[in-house]
């Protein structure tokens, strides 16, 4: 008898879960997803990883079938850690998943090994990549410093003093600074470490530091409205946002590439097939047009075409990178 179309989709789906006991037991077929997924961001709703896992999200729906749907759920704190945490211990039937950061499995295990309890490749399963995004060099709105030699000239004619705020010690923001004062040879200001963007900005805004290193799509709002002027973003390719502004990479830098990153992950030892059926949504919707412009528009670059093995391999050498710059900068940090 002929099989219907939806048999052939159904088994396309299909997960093999093996049955154990004697000889001449079975393997019997569960089809993946039978319920929601929950997927946790592990940041305030807002921000770019949520809207780009939410964005994601719904676009995927349509391709999971009929019993499939992703459910955000926020789970802030420590940088990403927590919500990461929360993740590595849930059953790893491909139910639980995680919008994993630059933070949460880059910049948190590098400069913070010692509060980060999870290992961030083993502990997990890659999926796909998401997306990425620049950081943005910035000063107040009525800064002196209306260029970026300019501001390096003030912090050579100040070595160590020039104050600069990021949202988080050994945050992403934390690091993208350090990694400019290697490349200028060790040129450095005073860190000061805020809790949170909305705390960064607003002491920009009182004069309390002179520059900062933030994610471009996070402070957007305070660039468009003034705020903040931006210098100069640390990917290698203008932003589509604020294409007037310079790459590093142009200012001297060069090679300069520096940025956040999303990628889609669950708990270790997740089956393969769940693995592929997961991949294989987020990579086509990825490829619609419609979903690559609402992401850029929300300053995020939609990800290449990527399989697990590649998306591991991705985070395997960014943490190398992380790894290097704290080590070169001799950081010693510890959560507070």
């Amino acid at each position: 008898m002929k099989a219907s179309r939806r048999d052939v989709l159904g088994a396309s789906l299909a997960v093999p879960t093996l049955v154990s006991g004697t000889t001449g037991a079975r393997a019997q077929e569960a089809v993946y997803p039978t319920r929601a997924i929950a997927l946790t961001v592990p940041f305030l709703a807002g921000g770019s990883a949520d809207i780009a896992s939410r964005l994601l999200g719904d676009r995927m729906n349509p391709l999971l079938g009929r019993d499939g749907r992703i459910i955000i759920e926020n789970r802030g704190g420590a940088g990403g850690s927590i919500g990461a945490e929360y993740v590595r211990r849930q059953p790893p039937d491909g139910y639980s998943l995680l919008t994993a950061t630059a933070s949460s499995h880059g910049t948190n295990p590098a400069a913070l090994p010692e509060s980060t309890r999870y290992d961030p490749v083993a502990d997990f399963t890659a999926i796909a990549m998401i997306g990425s995004g620049p950081l943005v060099v910035m000063v107040p709105g009525d800064s002196p410093f209306r260029d970026f030699a300019s501001l390096v000239a003030a912090i050579r004619a100040r070595p160590g003093e020039l104050p600069w705020a990021t949202s988080g010690a050994g945050g992403i923001g934390h690091l993208a600074g350090e990694y400019m004062g290697l490349r200028l040879g060790g040129l450095r200001g005073e860190h000061i470490p805020y809790r949170g963007g909305s705390a960064v900005t607003e002491a920009l805004a009182k004069g309390e530091v002179a520059y900062s290193f933030e994610v471009l799509a996070s402070t957007a709002t305070n660039l468009r409205e003034g705020r903040a002027r931006g210098l100069a973003v640390t990917a290698l390719h203008r932003s589509p946002l604020f294409p007037e502004m310079p790459t590093l990479a142009e200012l001297g830098l060069d090679g300069f590439d520096f940025g956040t990153w999303n990628v889609l992950m669950g708990p270790a030892g997740m089956p393969r097939p769940v693995v592929d059926t997961l991949s294989r949504a987020a990579n086509t919707a990825l490829r619609e047009p419609v979903l690559r412009e609402r992401l850029a528009l929300a300053g995020v670059d939609a990800g290449a075409p990527s399989t697990p093995d590649s998306t591991r391999a991705f985070i395997v050498a960014e943490l190398e990178k992380f790894r290097a710059i704290v080590a070169q900068a001799g950081l010693r940090l510890s959560r507070g």
